[in-house]
């Protein structure tokens, strides 16, 4: 089963994001848990925390389909002890966010380096971060997301993803979100089913497909290996429509969260219509 959506809004309150996924047809969605362009947010009241749940039964969601993100703010490679104990403390505070509402996934972006370390000083950084946070937290699988590379950033490389899973002392709440426009930017062609195959061969050789617990599903603006983090709508972009037909008939790819994150949200109803269609199998759309 393809579970298939997009990262709607919070606007008004977490619970009203259920019902945002489900009026454009999703089978999956993602959101913030407060906002993300602050460090700071009250915390979730126990009405809060029951009409989210209330929202997600009533429109048929499970908490396995919903692939929360955390803040941009955070930079848990922050080369300067102090502001990477801050993006820490936020980081923790958004595990327990996502645990007092039920869910079991934490999506984020690695870290950077901000071309005052390493990669590998700043990948152990990483590492160290997730193992403290697993320690606070219960239940949240924290799921490092594939990037584009763009300045500083970490994760680029699937060698980036496995040397942070290498450093971690509990794998079983670890997972791996791949990025299709921030595969694409990284170096990693999708555009033809003989490349397609091929990177899907090296993701699954140096991560492997275990750890996979979500997707988000771009176009690209960017040009390939180009480093450069540029989203598009489904098809409109350089790497075109069949990358994504590809994934849509790739069973390694069912039963997690498929998240669009593309430009154009008046058309995400019609973008994931357009991706249930390339399934290979009537029933994922009905």
């Amino acid at each position: 089963m393809k579970y298939i959506g997009a990262h709607v809004s919070a606007a008004g309150g977490v619970a009203k994001a259920p019902a945002r996924a489900r009026a454009i047809g999703a089978k999956a969605f993602a959101l913030f848990t407060k906002n993300q362009r602050q460090w700071q947010a009250k915390d979730l009241s126990a009405a809060e925390i029951a009409a989210f749940k209330d929202s997600l039964e009533i429109c048929d969601f499970k908490p396995e389909q919903v692939l929360p993100h955390d803040s941009y703010l955070i930079n848990l490679a922050h080369p300067e002890p102090e502001k990477r104990e801050k993006s820490l403390t936020a980081f923790i505070d958004e595990c327990r966010r996502c645990e007092l509402l039920g869910l079991t996934k934490l999506n984020f972006h690695p870290g950077s380096t901000l071309q005052k370390i390493t990669e590998e000083q700043g990948l152990e950084l990483i590492s160290k971060a997730l193992n403290i946070a697993l320690k606070e937290t219960e239940s949240v699988t924290l799921v490092i997301e594939n990037t584009a590379g763009q300045g500083s950033n970490l994760g680029y490389r699937f060698e980036h993803l496995r040397a942070i899973i290498d450093q971690i002392d509990d794998v079983s709440r670890i997972g791996v979100c791949l990025d299709t426009c921030h595969t694409f930017a990284a170096g990693y062609d999708l555009r033809t089913a003989e490349k397609y195959t091929e990177t899907m061969l090296e993701f699954e050789r140096v991560v492997g497909f275990s750890f996979l617990c979500g997707a988000h599903l771009n176009d690209a603006k960017s040009t390939f290996a180009s480093r450069v983090d540029r989203h598009h709508s489904i098809g409109k972009g350089n790497l075109g429509l069949e990358p994504f037909r590809f994934i849509m008939q790739d069973n390694r790819f069912d039963n997690i969260p498929l998240i669009l994150e593309t430009i154009d949200d008046s058309i995400w109803a019609e973008e994931i219509a357009l991706l249930y269609s390339l399934t290979d199998t009537e029933n994922y759309a009905n």
